[in-house]
């Protein structure tokens, strides 16, 4: 079997298709980012990205993301160690307290500002809804993901420019 990794090719025996997602990622992997907190999907503690999407892994099998693009809260800084914008942005922002729900909750921010990096403060809040934290009541994070959303919009605007460039 054949994962996609942060951005590496992986092969997976197929005997490890059945095993829990967050642990293959945690104890196999060490990749110990996504943290298994309450086993149903619902606080988004082990939530990682696949194909840019948010997936809440301690109700996923690993035979359900062979062939599909993860990405795990390690995969987000660059390869010299350099947080990511929105990273750093929690950091900024005190967004982090005691850590626990920093990496589901900075995965599921990217994946938002992927897609709309021109946000509200209310899109925003809507964005993290399935991510609980209980240490910065939550306006830190909203802080933190609309100070990043700036980084968001420049690639967009460069995107945009790229395309319009192209078709000219």
């Amino acid at each position: 079997m054949k994962l996609h990794i942060n951005g590496r090719e992986i092969e997976v025996a197929r005997e490890h298709g059945e095993k829990r997602l967050v642990e293959f990622l945690r104890e196999d992997l060490n990749l110990t980012g996504a943290k298994n907190a309450c086993d149903i999907g619902a606080c988004g503690a082990c939530t990682i990205l696949v194909d840019d999407e948010p997936l809440k892994i301690c109700i996923k099998r690993v035979k359900d993301v062979e062939g599909r693009r993860v990405l795990t809260i390690e995969g987000m800084a660059a390869p010299d160690g350099t947080l990511h914008p929105l990273q750093q942005a929690f950091a900024d922002a005190g967004a982090i307290q005691c850590g626990f729900c920093t990496p589901g909750m900075v995965l599921t921010a990217h994946a938002f500002l992927l897609r709309k990096p021109f946000a509200t403060r209310e899109e925003m809040r809507q964005a993290i809804n399935g991510n609980l934290c209980r240490c910065t009541g939550y306006q830190q994070i909203i802080d933190a993901i609309q100070q990043a959303a700036r980084h968001y919009q420049s690639r967009h605007s460069e995107q945009k420019h790229e395309i319009v460039t192209e078709a000219n």
